[in-house]
């Protein structure tokens, strides 16, 4: 297969938000283009660091008499997404703290706490160059680690981190994700 330009691209979020967030066992989506559920919602603005998505495998090698690799093994494997939230609404925040923790009657408190965050389901939305859109689906999605710090500081942009583990589902698999192409609006 020759080289092809066109499947070079860049990744944005789409016009109406690029991180959803919805309770675990929400209707998951199976394509690229379908309407979520109205349990979803977004996460607002991310920072210019956009979407990080990372897997990471460990390997256990045995080797031979005299040195040679002879055989290897998997003996773990996650696949994490990072990202900063930069702003501070109620959903936003109840995903940071955990819905239990953020009530809103006209003014937003927040109770900060160790308790520990609930399984939820994520799906990010890209668009491609070429017409083209990628969604991915997180059906058990874990905010694992949220030891980065929250600077306020006059100049720069609040932001919320986060690192999330997805969790394997009853196939083993992390996440699935779908590309498609899609029409020209006129």
């Amino acid at each position: 297969m020759a080289n092809n330009a066109q499947n070079v691209s860049f990744g944005k979020p789409k016009a109406t938000g690029g991180i959803w967030i919805a309770p675990s066992g929400t209707t998951l989506p199976v394509n690229a283009t379908a309407t979520l559920d109205n349990d979803f919602k977004s996460l607002g603005y991310i920072s210019e660091d956009g979407l990080v998505n990372a897997i990471e495998t460990d390997t256990e090698e045995v080797k031979a008499w005299g040195g040679d690799t002879v055989l290897t093994g998997q003996t773990s494997f996650a696949e994490k997404f990072t990202f900063n939230m930069l702003e501070t609404s109620v959903e936003a925040l109840k995903f940071y703290y955990g819905a239990d923790n953020v009530t809103d009657s006209g003014e937003i408190t927040i109770s900060v706490n160790s308790t520990e965050l609930p399984e939820v389901v994520m799906v990010a939305e890209v668009v491609l160059t070429g017409g083209r859109v990628k969604r991915i689906v997180v059906p058990h999605a874990k905010l694992f680690d949220r030891s980065g710090e929250i600077t306020y500081v006059d100049g720069e942009a609040i932001m919320y981190p986060v690192n999330i583990l997805a969790l394997p589902d009853v196939s083993g698999n992390t996440s699935k994700q779908y590309i498609a192409t899609v029409a020209a609006s006129s």
